[in-house]
């Protein structure tokens, strides 16, 4: 696949490979050395370079280096996908260096495999990979904000719409249903133990991600959701020092206010309703629009500086950045300090030592809740008499605090909410090549990782509360977690003429240990004393044993994979892994995983070699296993609780169980068969490949109810099985390629994944209290079905809602009826039904176009189907009551003169304070195509720059988020359609335990359009 230059620029790893075939009957031999580059300059990795006339080679290294035995009077061949070929005589020279011309072909790109790299037309697994700087067209705080639609099979969603927040990673759906579904991250080639957002995007050089079994087993239990690798830029060796920065600058505004009703569709509201009349401090000529004074225009900024180079034998790498984002919201904004370093030094001719190390410091503050805003009635004045603030809004039966932002920013050491974290990521190697036996090394890493995390917060004295009074509260939460690694790896590696072998032997072991604690207070003395000396609090001081943790687990492994390829034809990988984890029953903890895969180069067979217009036509077939030990430690001893009880006179504590052991504990497997066709058409302009897979996963992690009688609430056993299937397509196409200066290059991916329960514990079919049902999805709502409004005339409107009126939700009825066509039974909870959630497909889009110094790129993301749940609109949202107590959202209601209306008659049939099957409101098609971003650039020509002292001068400017297409929701609210919250965030009361997994449009921060104007330079 031909590749932009830009791309090319970065291609990443290759390991050495050197071929010695010895001659004695040849000329004198001369050791070679030398660089390979293209027409830029630009050194060239994966070369290779063969001595014509023999089977003697070897490969260019990553900064296109390459030394290599040859006679004085011999002939070099230098080949590379994507270049001319090039034959160079030797003329008894020491150091040959050779240019390159690109040919119409693109370049083979080389991907991280794990512990290994290997070229891409050789993979015989489902792996995907983006380069750093496609990554970073999306300017954010970490990289799976900027992956989000780029690559098909991988979906990422919005947790949360603060800054710094993280997204949820799937990669080919969900298989567990209570243990962890997250994906592994590996860093430079380590598992690692810390969050994605302590990885500063500015840093990467590459991020390959592993798909399928057959790629991920080779990382055992860690890899059964998939694996994100991650590799971050080093220096080069023989370059002198090169200093770059990159930073950008920018402002935040809000995408689209919630959609509150304004002040006199507010007061028709409250009068059609008739349940309340006005509060003290509202008026029927009054509008007030509190989200106004609430929101602001918010900065982020983002600043990086790096130093590379090397030496003739080594290279190194030193970079900090600082990255800073503002809510739209007072008082809410993340930070970010990161140190990142690589040193990496040959010593002589067979050893090797590095380090790297990735640092951060991050700050997150989370301001108040937007509950208080969208809430507050659009009739009420904030304003006294005089023009001061009001310091509570009083209306029909609510006396809210008056929030807004200039309150807020007075209040000083009076409210804080803060959250800071360190983290330090290390790794040392050493590596030997074996004397004697060529392409044999060996290589023992060892990481020692860091993360500690410090919680504090202080309301002060009647602050968010009607009552002035109220005594001040505070906080606070500590944690730290530890994690060493000790990685062995044997690695041997040959080619023999049309014969090439890789061969891996790995023992590892590793240790996490994690605590926590957790301390509260009341009635602090003074607000200068927040949350930092909360034994001096007058007031109950609270340290719950539920929130104090510690965890302590380890890992054993031994793995063993062998690639063969023979004349870059056929190609067969295979790999077994043992893993023993310490969180499983005795006799439990060991288990072994294979994995197979086969590819078949057609397009390089002979058959094919009149057919030019295809250039490279790969299939591949792979199987294996993979598991999830994903519970957490100490589960197989089961759980003791404490509660406290009187004695007489003296009060006790008492140990009771909640949680039985289970001696049997054991692995979630999951078995995975993929199938695919990689190819490229048309002297490469037209690229792609497209995958089908199916993974069953048995012995499910799953918390089993146990009856009251028991004495216990649970037990977590292996029970049930969970099947995914799945579809995915990637096309890349050059429309035009430096056609009078002119580049245009597009991609697009489009993915769909059905995930399904296909057995539960003890047979069931059904667990209504967790919504489980087999033959659906994991995520599903399990609710009452809205067909409509009842309308005057509807037959058996009684018979079906007693009490019920004209302009109430209908719902679904699913029970029988008499000889009359009269339903036998009213609404119940009979007719609750199940409805999935997942969306029919999904995936992602870019292009970029070129002109000589100008370059604009689009990133979008698309998806079709599915079910968004806007807690907005529902009942625990408390925003869509229609009864006229609050400030409403603004919606189409049922009346006598209109009757085609979406919503019900204010103040009609009630479930508590909201419309009966009010929640029902709150599902919408979550279809939507949404531009990510949009981006100008311009790169300053070589010789302006040369004149000025610089290697490289690139300006650009970023709109992310700059609207969303075709979204029912977006149509309807004005809302960005993203997630933002879990099911039991930013909603007024509580909902289901089971809305904890699934990601709602709740009204958490509002989603943001971001515009920077960035610079690149490199002197």
């Amino acid at each position: 696949m031909k590749k932009c230059y830009q791309q090319r620029k970065v291609i990443a790893i290759m390991l050495f490979l050197f071929l010695t075939v010895h001659f004695g009957a040849m000329a004198q031999s001369l050791s070679l050395q030398g660089t390979v580059k293209d027409v830029k300059g630009v050194p060239l990795p994966g070369v290779s370079i063969s001595i014509v006339g023999t089977t003697q080679g070897t490969i260019t290294d990553i900064d296109g280096n390459y030394s290599l035995e040859a006679p004085g009077d011999s002939q070099l061949k230098f080949q590379f996908i994507g270049f001319l070929a090039e034959i160079v005589s030797v003329n008894n020279q020491t150091t040959i260096n050779v240019t390159l011309k690109e040919d119409v072909v693109g370049l083979n790109e080389v991907v991280v495999v794990g512990y290994g790299t290997q070229r891409k037309e050789a993979v015989t697994g489902s792996v995907a990979n983006i380069k750093g700087e496609v990554m970073r067209e999306v300017p954010s705080a970490n990289i799976s904000q900027a992956l989000q639609g780029r690559i098909a099979g991988v979906n990422m969603q919005q947790t949360s719409s603060k800054p710094g927040a993280l997204m949820q990673i799937r990669i080919r759906g969900s298989r567990s249903l209570t243990a962890n579904n997250d994906p592994l991250v590996v860093l430079d080639g380590m598992p690692f133990s810390g969050s994605i957002s302590d990885i500063n995007p500015t840093d990467i050089k590459t991020i390959d991600i592993l798909k399928d079994a057959s790629a991920t087993a080779i990382y055992g239990s860690r890899g059964a959701n998939g694996v994100i690798m991650v590799t971050t830029k080093t220096g080069k060796k023989g370059k002198s020092a090169q200093v770059t920065y990159n930073g950008y600058q920018g402002i935040n505004t809000v995408f689209s206010d919630y959609p509150m009703m304004e002040g006199s569709k507010f007061v028709e509201l409250r009068k059609l309703a008739n349940k309340y009349t006005n509060g003290v401090d509202e008026a029927d000529d009054v509008n007030t629009n509190w989200q106004d004074l609430w929101y602001r225009n918010a900065n982020v900024t983002n600043h990086n500086i790096a130093l590379t180079g090397g030496t003739e034998k080594g290279s190194y790498s030193f970079s900090t950045g600082f990255y800073k984002e503002e809510a739209v919201t007072p008082g809410t904004d993340f930070s970010r300090l990161t140190l990142h370093g690589s040193i990496d030094q040959e010593i002589g001719s067979y050893f090797r030592i590095g380090f790297s190390t990735n640092n951060n410091y991050t700050k997150s503050e989370n301001g108040m809740g937007m509950y208080g805003v969208l809430s507050m009635s659009p009739i009420a004045d904030p304003y006294d008499a005089d023009g001061n603030w009001k310091r509570t809004i009083k209306m029909p039966l609510d006396e809210s605090w008056n929030q807004t932002k200039d309150i807020v920013n007075a209040l000083g050491d009076r409210y804080i909410d803060e959250k800071k974290a360190f983290a330090s990521y290390n790794t040392l190697f050493a590596e030997v090549k074996i004397p004697g036996v060529e392409g044999l090394k060996y290589r023992i890493s060892l990481a020692g990782n860091l993360r500690t995390t410090n919680d504090g917060n202080y309301t002060g004295e009647g602050i968010g509360s009607s009552n002035a009074t109220t005594v001040s509260t505070a906080g606070i939460s500590n944690s730290r977690n530890t994690n060493w690694v000790v990685q062995n790896l044997l690695t041997y590696d040959r080619r023999f003429g049309k014969h090439s072998i890789n061969v891996v032997g790995l023992y590892s072991v590793e240790e996490t240990l994690y605590n926590s604690s957790n301390v509260s207070a009341k009635d602090i003395p003074a607000d200068a004393f927040q949350f930092y000396n909360l034994g001096r609090a007058a007031g109950e001081i609270t340290v719950n044993p539920e929130y104090q943790n510690y965890e302590k687990s380890g890992l054993m492994s031994y793995m063993g994979r062998a690639m063969y390829s023979y004349d870059n034809r056929y190609m067969i990988s295979a790999t077994i892994r043992s893993d023993a984890s310490s969180r499983l029953a005795e006799g439990h903890k060991w288990h072994t995983y294979p994995a197979l895969s086969v590819g078949w180069n057609i397009a390089n067979e002979s058959f094919m070699s009149d057919i030019t217009a295809v250039n490279s036509l790969k299939l591949r077939v792979g199987f294996g296993q993979t598991s999830n030990q994903s519970v957490k430690p100490y589960a197989t001893l089961g759980v003791l609780s404490t509660r406290p009880y009187n004695n007489g006179t003296t009060y006790s504590t008492g140990t009771y169980v909640t949680e039985l052991p289970n001696n049997d504990l054991g692995w979630e497997f999951s078995k995975t068969w993929n199938y695919g066709l990689d190819f490229a058409l048309l002297n490469h302009r037209l690229s792609g490949a497209i995958e089908y897979y199916i993974t069953k996963t048995e012995d499910v992690l799953l918390g089993v109810g146990l009856p009251p009688t028991s004495g216990v609430s649970s037990v977590t056993q292996n029970i049930g099985t969970t099947e995914n299937k799945g579809l995915e397509l990637s096309l890349n196409g050059v429309i035009l390629d430096d056609v009078n200066g002119w580049t245009w290059d597009v991609g697009v991916n489009f993915y769909s994944n059905k995930n399904k329960l296909t057995s539960l514990a003890s047979g069931q079919t059904r667990d209504e209290g967790n919504w489980w049902f087999v033959g659906h999805p994991i995520n599903v709502v399990y609710d009452y079905k809205r067909i409509g409004i009842w309308q005057e005339g509807d037959a058996n409107l009684q018979s079906y809602e007693p009490g019920g009126n004209v302009g109430m939700i209908k719902v679904q009825y699913y029970g029988d009826y008499d000889e009359n066509g009269i339903p036998t039974r009213k609404i119940g909870p009979e007719d609750l039904q199940v409805m999935d959630l997942e969306p029919d497909f999904q995936g992602g889009f870019n292009t970029r176009v070129a002109y000589k110094g100008f370059d604009f790129s689009l990133v979008g993301a698309f998806q079709h189907g599915g079910t968004l749940i806007s807690t907005l609109y529902s009942s625990g949202g408390y925003l869509n009551m229609l009864t006229g107590r609050r400030g409403n959202v603004d919606v189409d209601y049922w009346t006598p003169d209109n009757t085609g209306a979406k919503y019900p008659l204010p103040g009609g049939s009630q479930s508590g304070d909201n419309p009966k099957y009010g929640s029902t409101l709150g599902y919408f098609d979550a279809s939507y195509v949404k531009i990510r971003s949009l981006s100008l650039g311009y790169n300053f020509s070589q010789k302006i720059i040369e004149a000025a002292g610089f290697d490289k001068l690139r300006l650009y400017a970023t709109v992310q988020n700059p609207f969303v297409l075709f979204s029912p929701y977006t149509r309807e609210t004005g809302l960005d359609p993203e997630t933002n919250s879990y099911g039991n965030e930013n909603a007024a009361v509580a909902y289901s335990d089971n809305m904890k997994r699934i990601l709602t449009q709740g009204y958490n921060t509002p989603s943001v359009r971001k515009y920077v104007i960035g610079i690149e330079l490199t002197f």
